[in-house]
């Protein structure tokens, strides 16, 4: 919802590939990198069709289908037979060929990249002041691609910019860009659970009025399991965690209904109300 809400407003295109499959969530290269390659091949080839890139706005899918469309286009160059291997395979399904003509590329980028701080901060219309947003970048956005050309995997500062120029206070904490705990959820739920507290521990110690996340795997993790994360570290939380496209969409005047912030397990109602709604 806040993603088409935004694009909407900002002027930007969505084209929805409903053909497009799973990315797998890096599971599938438990059984086979050849059916991760494959299937993220296809979702590629469906964006090439169409001679755009592919936009995901969660960090999962960014780091998964990116870090495919990397180990790709270097097969295509340094290990032709493998690169064959996968299109022979969409080919059995009937699918377009992978011909690495696209790129694939998170919201955040896109907005921080292309569409600019600059023209962003033009959009505002209810500037954020004195809201403190907690970036939390997560383990995939950063690190699962070789390259980064618009922020550091080490030291990242993109949606910090991006919340600056939204009139919100970035605040820097330690657990930024560490591992919400999603990805033990399925076999090890309680250290998944004690490993998100220490993340909303450190961001409210940080007096952080929120956390705000550009991966719907985080936001699943940090806001809808936080009231099982309390009972597993027996501490209070109670911490608002917003999708990124909810943040921008609040700066740029869209109606909070309109950006889903009613369906959140922690509530937004302060949050709101610290706004002036």
């Amino acid at each position: 919802m806040a993603t088409q809400a935004i694009a909407q407003t900002l002027g930007i295109e969505l084209i929805e590939l409903k053909k497009a499959a799973c990315c797998g969530s890096g599971t599938f290269k438990e059984e086979s990198q050849l059916l991760e390659d494959t299937v993220n091949a296809r979702n590629i080839a469906l964006a090439e069709q169409l001679k755009l890139p592919l936009l995901t706005h969660c960090s999962t899918c960014q780091g998964v289908i990116g870090h495919v469309d990397d180990r790709l286009k270097a097969a295509k160059a340094d290990d032709p037979a493998y690169f064959d291997q996968v299109n022979g395979l969409l080919q059995e399904q009937k699918c377009s060929p992978y011909q690495g003509s696209t790129e694939v590329k998170h919201i955040l980028w896109a907005l921080v990249g292309d569409y600019g701080l600059e023209m962003i901060t033009q959009q505002v219309k209810r500037k954020l002041s004195g809201l403190r947003c907690a970036a939390f970048y997560g383990c995939y956005l950063l690190r699962a691609q070789s390259s980064l050309p618009f922020d550091n995997p080490v030291n990242p500062s993109s949606m910090e910019n991006l919340f600056a120029a939204l009139g919100a206070t970035p605040v820097y904490y330690s657990g930024r860009t560490q591992c919400c705990g999603w990805p033990l959820s399925s076999y090890a739920t309680e250290a998944s659970f004690k490993m998100a507290g220490n993340r909303l521990e450190d961001a409210i110690a940080s007096q952080a009025d929120c956390i705000v996340t550009p991966c719907p795997l985080c936001h699943l993790n940090l806001d809808s399991r936080q009231p099982e994360v309390e009972k597993a570290t027996g501490k209070t939380l109670g911490l608002p965690i917003l999708h990124l496209p909810q943040l921008v969409g609040l700066a740029l005047g869209i109606e909070p209904s309109k950006l889903g912030l009613e369906r959140h397990v922690v509530k937004t109602q302060a949050l709101l109300r610290k706004l002036g709604f």
